[in-house]
């Protein structure tokens, strides 16, 4: 059991978003390989907001446990 279960938390939704970042990545990579029709290009270019997306979910999710990390250790 760890001292800091609030840091556990923020750190273990850091990484699954980290891990939802990573299928949407491997996503828009896979559709990148198909045909070249405009359903395939519209799934492409949508996959793209999604990674997109998921970046900021990322960075929303390492900010939270980064400014967690300083409060516990630093008190700022």
């Amino acid at each position: 059991m760890s001292d800091h279960p609030e840091l556990d938390a923020l750190q273990q939704a850091y990484k699954d978003a980290v891990e939802e970042w990573i299928a949407a990545i491997r996503k828009e990579e896979a559709l990148a390989s198909v045909t070249h029709s405009i359903a395939e290009v519209d799934k492409w270019e949508q996959a793209h907001f999604e990674e997109d997306a998921m970046r900021g979910k990322v960075k929303d999710a390492k900010a939270a446990y980064e400014d967690a990390l300083r409060e516990e250790f630093f008190g700022f």
